[in-house]
């Protein structure tokens, strides 16, 4: 009885969202939603790349600004280091032609736009995720995770925003030492290495958003 409404319940919502996620029941009767590898393509797409207004303010949630008289700044460098390299590495690529950034956002991490590639190749021609590598996937998780108590007021109000900027600055670290850019990467598997700039390009974007909104620091292009 359990497994039958378990299933009843799992048709409802792949009706209601069976393109954004999928959904596997085990017994007694759990079920367990899964962004779909396209999705979590588009996301990361948008996450990457500035989406802006008018005014050029990236649209990730309303900012919201905390006093940090009580918090312990000692690891702020480290943030900083993390996005500082996130920018190098941008930069870096631009002048490899790696990909190519628009001349009015090359020296604006909040404004990047991209002329190629487009899309990033998140996804191989089996509309797989390139990213499954255990640092990738790792770091992925953080990402969402922190977007996820972004955009949910009563879990932004309770964070530890720098604990959260340190744990997605040491996830940034561990993809750096296990996941390859340059070298055989590069001439062997542009995409693949396109792919890991755009997931270092999204987590540079939330690191920036957090120094500057939630730490109320400076982001620095380089140290």
């Amino acid at each position: 009885m359990t497994m039958e409404i378990a299933d009843g319940i799992a048709c409802q919502l792949l009706a209601l969202g069976g393109d954004v996620f999928n959904v596997k029941i085990v017994p007694p009767g759990w079920i367990y939603l899964e962004l779909t590898q396209s999705y979590l393509a588009t996301w990361l797409e948008n996450l990457a790349i500035a989406q802006t207004e008018n005014d050029g303010k990236i649209i990730i949630s309303e900012p919201s600004r905390q006093n940090l008289a009580s918090e312990n700044l000692a690891n702020l460098f480290t943030i900083q280091y993390a996005h500082a390299r996130c920018c190098s590495w941008v930069l870096l690529a631009h002048r490899e032609e790696l990909l190519k950034l628009t001349t009015t956002s090359l020296h604006y991490p909040e404004l990047w736009q991209l002329e190629f590639p487009q899309p990033i190749p998140w996804l191989t021609q089996d509309n797989q995720l390139r990213l499954n590598q255990p640092a990738e996937t790792y770091l992925i998780a953080i990402l969402v995770q922190i977007v996820d108590d972004l955009m949910c007021s009563d879990a932004s109000k309770k964070m530890n925003w720098q604990k959260a900027a340190r744990e997605l600055s040491q996830a940034l670290e561990n993809f750096f030492s296990q996941c390859r850019i340059w070298g055989e990467v590069k001439i062997a598997s542009p995409e693949l290495a396109q792919a890991r700039l755009g997931l270092v390009m999204a987590t540079g974007r939330l690191l920036r958003f957090l120094l500057l909104e939630k730490l109320v620091s400076s982001a620095p292009l380089e140290l």
